[in-house]
């Protein structure tokens, strides 16, 4: 039976820039990968107004991701159907429709189905503060965390079906040290780099010993920046992943790193992948955590 991979992110490209070599790697490997977008990314700027003007946008966006995840071999997309809140402090965060004003039991509830759906073995989202703050980042990562553990609890949102008890959850997670790379190759061709000291003084990215998962997606990383040619609203010139010469960006994007948010793992911990160590009779695990059948409907 094949292994499973869930991946829950915010909007259309979050996958991209975040797992993009990842997932393409592990779907090559015969893993069967579903991906959740909580919105259609209706506040997202847009890189060329013949791309989409801000009333089509959701649609075209949609879009942008099914191309990309075809391309990384991702075999279900589900959008969630709440709308992009925008940055922090945008007049987006308070329309009612928004994700971030969503009631939790109910966004927490979606996921859960879908995990119990999916039985994923794997679970994958933002790590706490959405890699750079944005609030639909970090409610995703809320959400999916609660839900991840709520879909094992059969006390919890019994209309969604069986329980399902995943092996992990991982956190993404983009490395203070890419940042410091990047800038040391813009800054050795000259190029502006005063950006980066904004985002150092607001913490982005996540502490190098921190992360127990590094993939090498070398192979794969022609897909990644094939799927980021999908997201072409979002992936402009102005895009930070632009500037550079584009070997030198995909030397910088072969590797993707992860954090083991559970189980619970010492100081140093490292994994060879994200399924590394697990049963290799993924159907016998399989049986083992449905729902018993004293507390079946």
């Amino acid at each position: 039976m094949a292994r499973r991979l869930l991946a829950s992110f915010a909007h259309p490209d979050d996958e991209a820039f975040g797992v993009g070599g990842s997932i393409a790697r592990y779907a090559s490997e015969g893993v069967a990968v579903t991906l959740v977008c909580a919105t259609r990314g209706e506040a997202g700027e847009i890189a060329d107004p013949s791309y989409a003007t801000p009333e089509t946008l959701a649609q075209v966006r949609e879009q942008e991701l099914r191309c990309a995840a075809e391309t990384i071999g991702v075999q279900e997309v589900i959008f969630l159907g709440y709308r992009d809140s925008g940055m922090a402090g945008a007049p987006e965060n308070d329309d009612p429709a928004a994700y971030i004003r969503a009631p939790a039991e109910e966004a927490i509830g979606r996921l859960v189905g879908v995990i119990r759906r999916v039985r994923p073995h794997v679970v994958a989202t933002f790590e706490p503060n959405g890699g750079y703050g944005h609030p639909d980042h970090i409610a995703i990562h809320q959400h999916t965390v609660a839900a991840f553990h709520a879909a094992a609890n059969p006390a919890r949102y019994a209309e969604q079906g069986p329980v399902w008890q995943a092996d992990r959850l991982f956190y993404t997670a983009i490395l203070r040290s890419f940042f410091q790379k990047m800038r040391d190759e813009m800054a050795a061709l000259g190029m502006d780099t005063s950006e980066f000291a904004r985002w150092e003084e607001a913490g982005f990215g996540w502490p190098d010993d921190q992360v127990n998962v590094t993939v090498d997606v070398s192979a794969t990383v022609e897909a990644k920046w094939e799927a980021l040619q999908c997201h072409r609203t979002q992936f402009g010139p102005r895009n930070l992943f632009r500037r550079l010469p584009e070997p030198i960006v995909k030397r910088l994007m072969s590797h993707e790193h992860f954090a083991l948010a559970w189980p619970p793992a010492a100081a140093g911990t490292r994994l060879a992948g994200l399924f590394a160590g697990l049963p290799d009779s993924l159907a016998r695990h399989d049986r083992e955590v449905e729902l018993p059948d004293s507390i079946r409907d």
